[in-house]
Order: C-alpha cells, then structure tokens, then sequence
C-alpha cells in the first residue's frame, strides 16, 4: 500500500542503476550483448566495478529482472543525440490553404501560384479551393482546368495528392511537396517577395 507521503510523487523513467537495483539475482547481459546469465546482485556488480561499467536494469518486469554491463553516461549521452536527431528529421505536416476564383484574374493567379509554391518549398502541403459564386456552379470544368494549370505550374515543387472533387460551391485539389525539395530559408522567401515588387512596379 502507497504511503501518504509518497501520493503524487512524480514516477521517475530513469532505470535503477548499481546500488538502486534491490533484488536478491538478476539475469545479466554483458557490454557486447552476450548472455552471462542468472547471477546474485553482489557479483553482478562486483562484475560491473571491475570492469568499470554500470549495472544498468534494462527489463524490470521480468523474472529475475534482465541488467547490462553498460556505461551509463555515454548510454544516456547516446540517446539523447538519438532521439535529438529523430526530432529534427521529423516532418509536421501542416496544411496551408489557397483561395482562387474561377475567372481569376491572371496577375492575381501570379501572387496566387506564387504563395502555393513557397507553401510547397516550406515542405508544407497545400489545400487549394476554388470558390463558384452564382452561375458559375454551372461551369465546373473552369475550376478544373484552373486547378490543372496550377498543378502543371508547380509540379517542380509538388504533386497533386488528392485530384480536384467537387464540395458543395467549392472544388478543392491538395498538393503535396517532392520529398526531395529542400526548405526555402527566410531570406530567399524575402528575396523573391523583392523581386516581385518591383516586378510589379515596372508593370505599372
């Protein structure tokens, strides 16, 4: 039964180490891996001090519970770069959405290609609506072309991951980026938002 003064002690996840491990034999793995097997707790850290390891419980559940002749700093070390390293190649997957009119406007469909494809260059997918107003709900194939041009305009980019369907007043196509596309930086984003401009401003 828990005692009082231990309710709502945080459960610690660190594995019992050397002198914390009180079982009377555990089953002992060496520094290689190889089976040394069902030995008292005395010798198995006997074994760990001369060898200037760490008696590390690796499967507390079982019977005798399962300890490795490890050292346990470089262990610790090691996992924390691993899982560091899992973090920073992991992908969140966020979904940026884009917003065209069936007749749109060709200097808008610039701005517009141009905000799906850094979306796709962030490595972010993209979810892009066509929105029919009025008789246009009878022209669908508008939108589908346009959502198509669109595509084809990005497809160094990404890929279409869902093909254009039909919801309600809206048709809606999701592109996804190449795997192989590397993240823009920042200043390349701002370079290009530059450049644009005065692109712009000579037009004018």
């Amino acid at each position: 039964m828990t005692s009082p003064s231990n309710r709502g002690a945080p459960v610690s996840t660190e594995p019992r180490i050397n002198d914390r491990i009180r079982v009377p034999e555990v089953r002992l793995v060496g520094p290689n891996g190889e089976q040394v097997g069902i030995v008292r707790i005395e010798d198995a850290l006997r074994l760990a001090q001369e060898a200037d390891l760490d008696l590390v419980e690796v499967a507390a559940q079982a019977r005798p519970p399962v300890c490795k002749l490890m050292d346990y700093g470089k262990f610790k070390y090691e996992t924390a770069q691993k899982a560091r390293e899992s973090r920073r190649n992991q992908q969140l997957t966020v979904i940026k959405e884009q917003k065209l009119r069936p007749k749109i406007d060709p200097h808008d469909y610039q701005t517009k290609k141009g905000h799906v494809a850094r979306f796709l260059s962030h490595g972010n997918k993209v979810k892009v609506t066509i929105m029919f107003r009025g008789r246009e709900q009878s022209r669908p194939e508008l939108g589908y072309r346009l959502l198509q041009k669109l595509a084809e305009d990005v497809a160094e980019l990404g890929f279409v991951e869902s093909n254009p369907k039909q919801d309600g007043r809206n048709m809606i196509m999701v592109l996804a980026p190449h795997k192989n596309i590397k993240p823009r930086s920042a200043k390349q984003d701002q370079d290009d938002a530059v450049e644009g401009d005065d692109a712009a401003e000579a037009a004018e």
